[in-house]
């Protein structure tokens, strides 16, 4: 018995296998495989072993389970009693069945008893770990199914064209080829470091050698590598529709893609691209919707960056910001598709404009004039970018103007001077409000800019114009009154929604309180009434009872309650908009 003390060795050997199953050289599912196998072969060796131990020990050979099948066992070699031991143990363990071996004495019943609780302990074991790793092995599999079952329903629930149902299962199947490529997650998870080297290996010599970046440092290439993100596309599919707002810019790592353009006759391929070029450029450089559609032709792999992030690390670096815009603007003014006006809008518009100078332009617009097209001299010239600049000293100034505020500025205008060509015209300034939104720039009114006779005259002929403007909106049977100018107020008031009359005296006195009605039945459980009923409130109680009892039909009210459930007693306490609940005795 001191001898089954060893049995605690077995702990190294568990140590054993949760060592081998970290171990990054060794596949993890035969590793599983082979520990549960080692794990039934134990338990059928003791349970035999133990089972022999009983039989021999026993004082009547013939009444033991391998007496009964072999009286003369003991004669028999030690290969042929462990066979036999080990045989009757393993039918046991998979309750196969006993056949001619079954228990003779207590002790061994007792022991049988004992042996197939734990069996049911260790086939359920058994059975969920290979469960386990069957499902692990399929899971992949199976959630692939379930996308493609639930794009397929959701195509057809939606009534979709085949085509675009065929690009929806087209880029799942992709989406699954190429999940093994990416490993987002994986790099998510390792340090910034780590993630750097990597990018770094992979993309870095795609990226110097796109055009946008010749010239510009290491560190802004680097920056760049490692905000990209890899993605991947199957053929016949749109990347970029043309005339959407820019949010990212994709380089070209791997396939093909074609550039398409509207035109008058129909849509026009403008180019092919191939690995190594970059597109969606210039609308995110020049703030203008995106020029081109770009379509795959076979499957791709692309390196997205977002915008923001382009423009945040090129700016960070004025040096490698007009390396990039300079880059960027030969390439519009070599290309015949993008005209003068193109050119001088997103001059105008582009995010880095402040820091850009017409060393660019001027050299695009030489090369244009000695190639006899002209396209960049009328909006590149010394005077177009002498205005730009003086517009972007006055920035901060510039606010979006409405009707009233021509007047001011053009008042200022006329009393300062020099920055008259920026001040918007009357006209200007009306065609802005009928756009709904100003897009013309006005001065702050600092106390430095005018003095206090002056603050006083605008502020006058503000009031006048913005009076016009809210009596327009007033009917008549209010512009009947003299409406004095300290009642501007409650005019302006009137205009947002509420009801104001006017007496001799100048008092004002509230109209046309609007409420909305609950009505409750106590004893008729069944009465069906609407939910509520919006009401001008009477001049009493009694009315406000018998305009509810004709609004519900059948329904007779006499109390009220508010909103708190207290009742309501006085018609006066009654606000505008409040919520009152009629109920019956």
């Amino acid at each position: 018995m001191l001898g089954m003390l060893r049995l605690w060795r077995l702990r190294r050997l568990s140590a054993l296998f949760a060592r081998i199953e970290k171990d990054i050289r060794l596949n993890y599912y035969w590793i599983r495989c082979i520990k549960l196998i080692s794990v039934t072969l134990f338990a059928v060796h003791c349970a035999g072993c133990f089972n022999y131990l009983i039989a021999d020990r026993y004082p009547n050979p013939v009444r033991t389970w391998i007496g009964a099948a072999i009286p003369n066992y003991r004669s028999e070699s030690l290969w042929v009693r462990y066979v036999t031991s080990i045989y009757w143990a393993i039918t046991t363990l998979t309750t196969t069945g006993y056949g001619d071996l079954h228990a003779e004495n207590p002790r061994e019943m007792l022991f049988s008893t004992c042996y197939m609780l734990f069996n049911l302990g260790l086939t359920a074991y058994i059975i969920g770990n290979m469960t386990n790793l069957v499902v692990q092995g399929s899971c992949r599999t199976r959630n692939f199914r379930d996308t493609i079952h639930a794009a397929s329903q959701f195509a057809a629930r939606n009534q979709l064209p085949k085509h675009i149902r065929d690009e929806m299962l087209a880029h799942i199947c992709l989406r699954y080829k190429t999940e093994g490529l990416k490993q987002k997650e994986t790099l998510d998870s390792l340090p910034k470091g780590i993630r750097s080297s990597i990018a770094y290996h992979l993309f870095f010599p795609i990226i110097e050698k796109v055009y946008l970046f010749r010239g510009v440092s290491f560190t802004c290439m680097l920056q760049l590598v490692t905000a990209m993100e890899t993605e991947y596309f199957p053929p016949r599919e749109l990347v970029i529709l043309q005339n959407e707002a820019p949010t990212d810019v994709y380089i070209l790592v791997s396939g093909a893609v074609e550039e398409r353009i509207e035109m008058d006759e129909g849509e026009k391929v403008q180019g092919v691209l191939s690995t190594g070029e970059i597109f969606g450029e210039i609308g995110a450089l020049c703030n203008v919707p995106q020029p081109f559609t770009v379509c795959t032709t076979k499957v791709s792999q692309l390196l997205r960056v977002s915008t923001t992030v382009l423009k945040t690390v090129i700016g960070d670096n004025k040096e490698d910001e007009q390396i990039v815009l300079s880059n960027i603007f030969q390439k519009i003014g070599r290309d015949p598709i993008f005209s003068a006006v193109f050119m001088a809008k997103s001059m105008h518009n582009q995010h880095f404009r402040k820091y850009n100078s017409c060393s660019t332009f001027n050299q695009v617009s030489q090369e244009n004039e000695s190639e006899g097209k002209g396209r960049l001299t009328s909006c590149c010239g010394d005077e177009h970018c002498k205005k730009l600049e003086e517009t972007d000293r006055h920035e901060p100034l510039h606010k979006t103007a409405n009707h009233s505020d021509c007047n001011r500025i053009n008042y200022l205008n006329a009393k300062s001077g020099g920055i008259e060509k920026h001040i918007p015209t009357k006209t200007m300034c009306t065609e802005s409000m009928d756009k709904g939104k100003a897009d013309v720039h006005q001065p702050k009114l600092t106390d430095s800019s005018i003095t206090g006779s002056e603050k006083a005259r605008v502020i006058t002929q503000n009031t006048k114009e913005h009076t016009k403007i809210r009596q327009s909106r007033i009917p008549d049977k209010i512009l009947a009154f003299s409406v004095p100018e300290d009642l501007q107020e409650i005019t302006d008031k009137y205009t947002e929604g509420g009801t104001c009359s006017y007496k001799d005296g100048g008092s004002v006195v509230t109209e046309n309180k609007r409420v909305t009605i609950h009505g409750y039945s106590q004893k008729n459980t069944n009465l069906k009434v609407p939910c509520a009923k919006v009401i001008n409130l009477p001049g009493s109680m009694d009315e406000l009872f018998t305009v509810a009892s004709q609004k519900f039909m059948g329904f007779c009210p006499i109390k009220l309650f508010n909103q708190e459930f207290a009742e309501i007693d006085d018609i006066t306490v009654i606000r505008d908009g409040d919520h009152l609940f009629l109920m019956e005795s």
